[in-house]
C-alpha cells in the first residue's frame, strides 16, 4: 500500500511543471481576491514605515508605539544577553494591523472584479520602492544612523 502510494506521489511530482502549464480545469472567474492579498501585503510594509517614522520624530508617540507591540515576546525584555525589540515591536504590530485591516477592505471593493495583472503589479511596485525609499538615511536625515 505504501510502495503504491510512493510511486503514485513520484508520478504526481515528475509532471510538476507540466501541470502548471495545463492550468486549471475550473480557473478563477475575477482576480480581485488575489490582487487584495498581494497589494495589502505591500500596505502593510509601507504602514510599518510610516509607523517608524512616527515613532523617530517623537519620544512620547515611540511609547505608544511600544505600548501596541507589548503584546509580542521579547517587546520588554530586562536581560541584557537575550536583549528587546522595543519599539520594533509596535511597529511589527502596525505592519500586522495594516495588512490585515486594508486585506479585508480590499477584498470587499475587488472581490467580484477583474484586476489586470498591470494594475497590481505596479501598485505592489509603488508601495514597497515607498517603504524601502523610507529607510534610506539621505532622504530623511532626521533619523539616526544607529
Amino acid at each position: 500500500m505504501t510502495r503504491q502510494l510512493s510511486r503514485l506521489m513520484w508520478e504526481r511530482v515528475k509532471t510538476f511543471p507540466k501541470g502548471l502549464a495545463e492550468g486549471s480545469g475550473n480557473p478563477p472567474a475575477v482576480s480581485g481576491p488575489a490582487a487584495a492579498a498581494l497589494i495589502s501585503a505591500a500596505i502593510g510594509c509601507f504602514t510599518m514605515m510610516v509607523t517608524h517614522h512616527l515613532s523617530d520624530t517623537s519620544k512620547e508617540r515611540e511609547k505608544f508605539i511600544w505600548t501596541l507591540g507589548s503584546w509580542i515576546p521579547g517587546s520588554h525584555n530586562p536581560d541584557p544577553m537575550w536583549g528587546n525589540l522595543g519599539s520594533y515591536s509596535g511597529k511589527e504590530t502596525m505592519l500586522l494591523v495594516g495588512w490585515l485591516v486594508s486585506w479585508a477592505i480590499l477584498y470587499l471593493m475587488l472581490k467580484d472584479k477583474p484586476v489586470k495583472a498591470r494594475t497590481i503589479f505596479f501598485w505592489m511596485f509603488v508601495l514597497l520602492i515607498a517603504a524601502t525609499a523610507m529607510s534610506w538615511h539621505p532622504l530623511f536625515p532626521y533619523l539616526p544612523l544607529t
